[in-house]
């Protein structure tokens, strides 16, 4: 049966991959044959042999494929219909409903999963919304408390789910379909914003609110413990606890699954319980007759094993232990006896009936093929391994087995794994674990110290290892078919001693590790405008060099575009250095990733507007210099040239940072590319009059996102690009573009893109004209835009 389940598994991943969704009724064909494919094969494979029998098994395979598809299809559509209507979008609603998650605090504010219970409009039942304390440090004000579990009469202003969308990056739209959340939106200042309930009675309210009271102990009891956020999720899941940084030291050393609530963290769990209650029960005499205390003992485990669950926030990995134990269990209390694939596979069939999005998450894959390598190589043998030599084949296993997802999905894999798993795992799970633990069922503040002290000795060794120059490889995400072709190898390689050839397995993994993906030829260059919402960031690449240009908007003090999307797009594309970094002027929406830029890649200069005594120069150091017209530059047959400011930029009183912002032109096989950052029209203005041989183009950026302070009629007419491009946020607070702007851009006869529909936009510069793609053309999925 486990192949059945996996191919139910193929069927939701190929509707989870498509463009658009099919129609109705073609889902009720495809599940129609699918239930009557699933019949035919059930009654043919009692009674067929030989060929006939593999045609069953394949009949049935693809039964359950169409199956899986056509489920994964109609769960779709059902949960896109609860939409905002667009009309909807941008207006104030008054709501009453409930907080249903654990609200997150973040530099300005609180983010929050709301349940609508009634509205004045017709809303869908989940949203997430954000309370501001304000947007400027003037406006900022203190936020009345705010529980899970709560009931509140709010004033919001929703728009449509909506994320950025760049090669490699992080769908968030996707990630708010799986969760059920069908807007985003915020909290607008109005005095009948108020709580109307203390706690409203629900399981998972009441979960939510137990989780919070166990966070808020833990920060209270460890207020300046620099691991605290890990002990809080380890014992209730919340992983936004944990600082980015130690994040960066988890991946760089393999051991970001132990600080999550990991399947080994729940089997511990649920077989200590299992074993004290088994121990009791047979100290009964009465009850030892009535049941036996091992299926006693298992059933407990599984009821403790589902509570910590909810508490730990009902994680993929955590479900997959669940049903495991729970199949175990039930074959327990049967009598009957199970195969560790089959329990495996119907695992991951329950998984995906609940959640048939869990398939495009990392943890999914990363969780699902553990236990399957671990499997693989414990299964089957005619001598039980010693524990040491037990250990150290299961973690071979994994870090090997590993690799082309961790590649595919972080490109990246740590070096040091096998090492730092060997110091994490028992200390983590043995100690650290049971004892972050009982400090959310038993308030002792010994507790929570010894669970601090024990994961900072862990981190000694930890810290050391991250620091290695060597301890990561890192490199570009590869093509599917090569991921395929190493996963394959991998899983040869791990078969018993004694299968024939074992080496190839380890050189099919070769050119996974090998591969660059391609660069532009010299003469010709590839300028990507990438999605960082209201901002702007510019990747140019030629045939040996990189270059940034901005690097988008710092979203808050923790989180900036230059961590966020920067550096994994960069990843991703196989950049390991930028030759040059320009940081046109101070803005946030302009300069507010380029301190996460230059601590994540090494960056051989930086060309800049700001001025002498601006701190910002800081980040920078011997390796900055201004922006000036002038300067000029060559690489790989490309030219760049600075067109403006005219001079460095000064801190002269009332002088706008606008004003002096850099302005680079790019050429490359008879091709410009005008990159104009925020200049308005007085800069424009001067560049006619210094620099209007060079404006003429075939690229351009709009200035400062289609304000309209610029793109004067003047300006655009000496320009006269065909392609013109909006770096703009959806729906952002400016209403950038001007409706103006957009007309006279549209009168001009270029060609219009504009990143919050598109995607990033990335040109191809090349002999016979530029060849434009937007990343939501290129990777669609039915769900962008919904």
């Amino acid at each position: 049966m486990g192949f059945i389940f996996i191919a139910f598994a193929l069927g939701i991943l190929a509707c989870q991959l498509g463009a658009a969704l099919p129609p109705q009724g073609a889902v009720g064909l495809v599940a129609g044959l699918a239930v009557a494919g699933l019949l035919l094969g059930g009654v043919l494979r009692v009674r067929s042999r030989g060929l006939m029998r593999h045609l069953t098994l394949l009949v049935l395979a693809t039964a359950a494929a169409g199956g899986g598809w056509a489920y994964a299809a109609w769960r779709a559509d059902l949960r896109l219909a609860e939409a905002l209507p667009g009309e909807w979008e941008g207006r104030d609603v008054v709501l009453t409903g409930v907080v249903a998650s654990l609200p997150q605090d973040f530099e300005r504010g609180l983010r929050f999963v709301f349940e609508v219970e009634e509205s004045a409009a017709p809303l869908p039942q989940k949203i997430s919304l954000a309370w501001y304390k304000g947007f400027r440090d003037e406006e900022m004000h203190t936020l009345p408390p705010l529980h899970a579990g709560e009931r509140w009469r709010l004033t919001v202003r929703l728009k449509r789910p909506h994320g950025n969308v760049n090669p490699h990056g992080f769908d968030y739209e996707r990630w708010l379909l799986e969760q059920g959340i069908r807007a985003t939106g915020y909290v607008r200042p109005a005095p009948d914003n108020q709580r109307l309930e203390a706690f409203v009675p629900g399981l998972m309210y009441g979960v939510e609110r137990l989780r919070e009271g166990v966070r808020e102990r833990f920060r209270r009891a460890l207020p300046e413990g620099a691991y605290t956020g890990v002990l809080v999720a380890l014992a209730v899941g919340d992983q936004r606890s944990i600082p980015p940084e130690l994040w960066r030291v988890f991946a760089r050393t393999g051991i970001s699954h132990l600080v999550a609530i990991s399947g080994m963290h729940v089997t511990m769990i649920a077989a200590l319980f299992a074993a004290a209650v088994a121990g009791l029960w047979r100290r009964s005499p009465a009850l030892a007759l009535r049941w036996p205390a091992q299926q006693a003992g298992v059933v407990a485990g599984f009821l403790i094993a589902f509570l910590y669950c909810l508490l730990a926030g009902w994680g993929v990995p955590a479900q997959r232990t669940l049903y495991m134990l729970g199949c175990v269990a039930f074959a327990l209390v049967l009598r009957r006896e199970t195969a560790p694939g089959r329990v495996l596979a119907l695992a991951l069939a329950v998984v995906l009936v609940l959640d048939p999005w869990a398939v495009m998450a990392a943890g999914f894959w990363l969780s699902f093929g553990a236990v399957a390598l671990l499997f693989l190589v414990s299964s089957g043998r005619l001598a039980p391994d010693g524990r040491l030599r037990g250990a150290l084949r299961a973690q071979w296993a994994v870090t090997l087995g590993l690799v082309p997802a961790l590649l595919v999905l972080f490109q990246q894999f740590s070096l040091v794994s096998p090492l730092a798993n060997a110091i994490a795992i028992p200390l983590v799970s043995f100690v650290v674990t049971p004892l972050a633990i009982g400090f959310a069922i038993l308030p002792l503040q010994m507790l929570a110290d010894l669970a601090h002290g024990a994961f900072a000795l862990t981190m000694l060794a930890i810290h050391w290892l991250a620091e290695l120059p060597w301890a990561s490889w890192q490199q570009a995400a590869p093509p599917a078919w090569l991921a395929v072709l190493a996963t394959l190898g991998c899983l040869w390689a791990l078969l018993p001693r004694g299968t024939p050839a074992r080496w190839v397995g380890l050189a099919m993994l070769l050119p996974l590790l090998l591969w660059v993906p391609a660069r532009p030829a010299p003469g010709e260059a590839r300028v990507t405008v990438l999605d960082v919402g209201q901002g702007l960031a510019v990747h140019v690449q030629t045939a040996t060099h990189d270059l940034i240009y901005d690097t988008g908007p710092a979203f808050s003090a923790d989180a900036n575009s230059g961590e966020r999307i920067l550096l994994p797009y960069l990843r991703a594309g196989g950049v390991r250095h930028l030759d040059s970094l320009v940081v046109t002027h101070q803005d946030n929406d302009h300069s507010g990733g380029a301190e996460a830029l230059l601590t994540g890649i090494p960056v051989a200069e930086v060309r800049s507007s700001l001025s002498e005594n601006h701190p910002a120069r800081l980040i920078a150091g011997a390796r900055h210099q201004p922006c000036v017209a002038g300067q000029a530059w060559e690489w790989d047959g490309v030219r760049f040239t600075m067109l403006h400011p005219v001079r460095a930029a000064d801190d002269s009183p009332g002088s706008k940072t606008n004003d002096v912002a850099c302005v680079l032109r790019v050429d490359a096989a008879g091709l410009g590319v005008l990159l104009t950052s925020d200049i308005e029209a007085v800069s424009e203005a001067a560049l006619l009059q210094g620099s209007a041989g060079q404006l003429a183009c075939d690229v351009l950026v709009v200035p400062h996102h289609g304000s309209r302070s610029s793109s004067t009629a003047a300006f655009i007419e000496a320009t006269r690009p065909r392609w013109v491009i909006f770096p703009v946020g959806y729906l952002n607070r400016f209403r950038h573009p001007n409706a103006q702007v957009w007309a006279r851009w549209a009168a001009s006869g270029a060609e219009m893109w504009r990143t919050d529909t598109a995607g990033a936009v990335s040109v191809h510069l090349a002999p016979g004209g530029p060849r434009i793609e937007a990343a939501r053309d290129a990777a669609p999925r039915y769900w962008h835009g919904r």
